[in-house]
């Protein structure tokens, strides 16, 4: 496809926003109020405060900082899957006491390349004061449109994707998810793809709602799918999730499910 002149001879303010896009710092998109909890608190207590502001992590109160982390990942591996009661589990027992740290200064390349590098959420800090967090979704929306992410997604979108059908119980498909360590599945109707639950809809729609984990997982799950094509760029991929304020994307040609991609995919893909 021929270039647009546009592309072809980009304006002085087009090469400067690029620019600006591409050395955007850390304090510029991470969130500023930072959700947290006391570690004797229950997993349960913290899956309703993540369920009602609708994010995936809390920080764990210390005496002057933070002294670790729970994630809605911990809920489903280390309580969920291990079968144990999130209402007697303690928020002690399965956070994780090493924070990633990051400074305000850092431009989002050096975020995607610590989050990528170090696995897991970004706290920052200036010098020993919380100053905000950034997450893979908090990343993607301030991905800047430079040869980096114009790859493809069919590049970096998991091929094996895992189904299930909508009279599945939500607890075993939260425990399928956890032992997997998987954030979602697709949810097949009449042998076609026709909705995704997640472990952000167990957080919001199960948990912070007073569902049952015994009640079926359609009446739980999130349709119409939203989906995106192979030929996508990281970058389009980008901003359909944060327009659609969603974190994964089911990815088909045609009417066939090839794959799925995630926000974090994504974020490895500008940190390359």
């Amino acid at each position: 496809m021929p270039k647009t002149l546009r592309e072809e001879f980009p304006s002085v303010i087009d090469v400067f926003y690029r620019d600006y896009q591409k050395h955007k710092h850390v304090s510029e998109i991470m969130r500023k109020e930072v959700a947290m909890i006391k570690e004797t608190a229950t997993m349960l207590d913290a899956a309703k405060i993540m369920g009602k502001r609708h994010i995936g992590s809390l920080l764990v109160k210390g005496p002057e900082r933070p002294s670790g982390i729970v994630t809605e990942r911990d809920l489903l591996t280390r309580v969920i899957a291990a079968n144990r009661d999130p209402k007697k589990v303690k928020v002690f027992d399965v956070m994780s006491p090493r924070l990633i740290t990051i400074k305000p200064q850092a431009t989002i390349r050096e975020a995607a390349r610590t989050m990528i590098k170090e696995k897991g959420r970004l706290v920052v800090m200036e010098e020993r004061t919380l100053a905000g967090i950034v997450t893979a979704s908090d990343l993607i929306r301030s991905l800047p449109e430079v040869p980096e992410t114009s790859t493809l997604v069919s590049r970096f979108m998991t091929r094996q994707v895992e189904s299930t059908t909508p009279n599945a119980k939500v607890l075993d498909i939260a425990k399928k998810m956890g032992k997997e360590r998987i954030g979602s599945v697709i949810v097949n109707k009449a042998g076609k793809p026709w909705g995704i639950f997640t472990e952000r809809d167990l957080l919001t729609k199960v948990i912070y709602m007073g569902g049952s984990l015994d009640e079926v997982i359609g009446k739980y799950s999130s349709a119409p799918l939203i989906t995106i094509g192979p030929d996508y760029s990281i970058h389009k991929a980008a901003k359909t999730m944060a327009t659609k304020h969603v974190r994964r994307l089911p990815v088909f040609e045609g009417n066939k499910l090839i794959g799925i991609i995630t926000a974090r995919d994504l974020v490895e893909a500008y940190a390359l």
